[in-house]
């Protein structure tokens, strides 16, 4: 019989449980002194101008598929000319010996969200009025798309910075709707589904009030929502942001809600961007209640903001060896994290 002792956090290397995938990740705080002599990025270093002819998502201009754009004064949204799913495929499968090789088509629709006509303005540096209209248009994408007879899913996401696969720097993001529910939500879907039946309870609505309550890892919140490092977090900065009401999608929130929304997209990218002065990449990406038409009581709507960057703006974390062969590796805790998230400023600052 093993004897467990008190275990503490900051120095001990040990696992820790995500409820949301009912997965592991491994902790090794120890590590943080180790010397770096790895792979260093080039700092950004270019301003961009406020308007670019060759970019091809500005007002405009001829996009790569050789549609123009219009001369849009807010957000734009438009279908992707090179979309990864497509909305007209007949219902296809293929399925080996043993189950052993499978295969279905998979019907969907792509679309690319411009924030602003301006270039050079990324969520942060943009005024709250017109952060709040991209979240009217998360909405409106998630309403119209989830509306759709063959849509069961919709995917809003953003990959901000060319270290998280941006093609072009014009900030932006995606909407993608699927047939079918993808796999990191549905991985969520069904944790979800299982603490309700045995907790007969919200498994973000218990945890949140345990953050709350704890603070350690709590970032910044207001009377909505609650920006927090959550306890099981892989990468370096990893985020979590939470709505404090049980609310499975982006349509359930109400005008304050949304204004709130709005607020905390700010508040925490500007953080993010005044950690290591630069305009902080990751990748983002909301996970709501399937648009199948059945309930989800189980489904709380929450954001995953989940940066690369480890130790300065040119030192990023790899996913590679152990985290790819056996489990997600962290060495910075999360509570560390949370606590230099919170020492930022709310005022973005000018880059070096």
């Amino acid at each position: 019989m093993v004897d467990y002792h008190p275990m503490n956090l900051l120095a001990h290397p040990h696992r820790r449980y995500n409820p949301l995938t009912a997965e592991w990740i491994l902790v090794s705080p120890q590590r943080t002194q180790r010397p770096w002599q790895g792979q260093v990025e080039n700092r950004p270093t270019e301003a961009r101008p406020a308007y670019d002819p060759t970019c091809y998502l500005c007002p405009g201009n001829e996009r790569a598929g050789g549609r123009h754009n219009p001369q849009y004064d807010g957000t734009f949204a438009f279908e992707n000319d090179f979309a990864a799913l497509l909305p007209t495929l007949p219902p296809l499968s293929l399925t080996g010996e043993g189950n052993l090789l499978r295969a279905e088509s998979e019907r969907g629709i792509c679309r690319v969200v411009c924030f602003s006509p301006r270039h050079d303005l990324t969520l942060p540096a943009m005024p709250l009025p017109d952060i709040r209209r991209v979240v009217e248009v998360w909405i409106a994408q998630t309403r119209a798309l989830g509306a759709l007879d063959f849509v069961n899913y919709v995917q809003v996401f953003e990959n901000k910075g060319e270290m998280m696969g941006a093609s072009n720097p014009h900030p932006h993001c995606q909407v993608w709707a699927n047939e079918h529910v993808p796999t990191e939500p549905a991985k969520e879907l069904r944790a979800q589904t299982d603490y309700r039946n045995t907790n007969h309870s919200c498994l973000l609505c218990d945890y949140l009030r345990l953050e709350i309550r704890d603070s350690e890892r709590v970032v910044l919140e207001n009377d909505s929502f609650v920006a927090l490092v959550p306890f099981w977090a892989v990468w370096p900065f990893e985020t979590l942001v939470l709505s404090r009401r049980h609310i499975g999608a982006l349509t359930d929130l109400t005008d304050d809600e949304r204004d709130a929304l709005a607020d905390v997209v700010q508040r925490l990218t500007t953080r993010y961007d005044n950690l290591f002065q630069v305009s902080f990449p990751y990748s983002m990406g909301w996970h709501q209640a399937p648009t199948d038409g059945a309930a989800h009581p189980e489904a709380h709507l929450h954001a995953h903001y989940y940066p690369p960057l480890l130790r300065s703006a040119t030192v990023r974390k790899f996913m590679v060896g152990y985290e790819m062969l056996a489990e997600p590796q962290r060495d910075i805790t999360a509570e560390t994290a949370a606590a230099r998230l919170r020492e930022m400023s709310e005022v973005l600052c000018s880059k070096q």
